[in-house]
């Protein structure tokens, strides 16, 4: 929206604050709130018919058995823990661009018409959800990120992050941090500078840096070349052993 948004520290005019406190939130449309409520409208509906075509073939004792099969079956995913997580990570799914937009309302995110962005689609991820927002012209991710801590609050989150998209700038992503999740602080073994944690170790212990020393190689080379020319000449030997190379060893 313009600047002037009350509580702002660059507000140019009372009039503009005065305009954005005063302005009401746009009535959406039929296709929009279809958008906005196609969880809830999908699920009746589906239900709706599905239970219209029970009662119509079976009768009204077989909708109340599978009514009650459902509740069942919905009890016991509910009891194993893998499919709750499902279950609730997407039950937050469709709870947050509500959520999101309710944020928006209170922290006078919306154009000067009263529209506000339109949430496109919430995921789950390990941290809670990850919302993809198309701001309206009059939106910027500058006034997601200035009103972050009310969305945080209206989506009962911990914190939600702007993130800004670095092609599209009507484009942005909030995500939304509900489940803290422990980060990375220490560098991977194929982390840079060293592309193996031996050759890390290598440089701090200069002796485990050569596994064979020049001092063991001159030896046995020593002690093989005397061996063999003591075998093959007696007098070759004696000389060998009387050269300085051979005295220093």
């Amino acid at each position: 929206m313009a600047a002037g948004r009350p509580g702002r520290p660059n507000d140019p005019s009372v009039m503009s604050s005065l305009e954005s406190a005063v302005r009401t939130v746009h009535r959406c449309g039929p296709i929009e709130f279809c958008w906005h409520w196609r969880w809830e409208l999908g699920t009746l509906a589906a239900a709706t018919g599905l239970s219209v075509v029970i009662a119509a073939s079976l009768g009204l004792v077989w909708l109340a058995a599978a009514a009650g099969a459902g509740l069942a079956v919905l009890g016991t995913l509910m009891c194993w823990p893998p499919a709750r997580s499902q279950l609730v990570a997407r039950a937050w799914c469709v709870i947050t661009p509500h959520r999101i937009r309710t944020g928006c309302v209170h922290a006078w995110v919306q154009t000067r018409h009263g529209r506000l962005p339109i949430v496109l689609c919430t995921v789950p991820t390990e941290y809670g959800q990850r919302a993809h927002l198309w701001c309206r012209a009059g939106i910027t991710a500058a006034d997601l990120s200035a009103a972050r801590h009310i969305l945080a609050a209206a989506c009962w989150a911990a914190q939600v992050r702007v993130i800004p998209n670095p092609r599209h700038a009507h484009l942005v992503t909030l995500q939304v941090i509900r489940n803290p999740y422990p980060e990375r602080t220490e560098p991977t073994p194929q982390g840079w500078p060293y592309s193996r944690r031996g050759e890390a170790g290598a440089l701090h212990n200069p002796e485990e840096s050569d596994p064979f020393p020049r001092t063991d190689l001159t030896s046995n080379w020593a002690t093989s070349m005397t061996s063999t020319v003591s075998l093959a000449s007696p007098a070759a030997f004696f000389a060998l052993t009387a050269s300085p190379s051979m005295t220093m060893q």
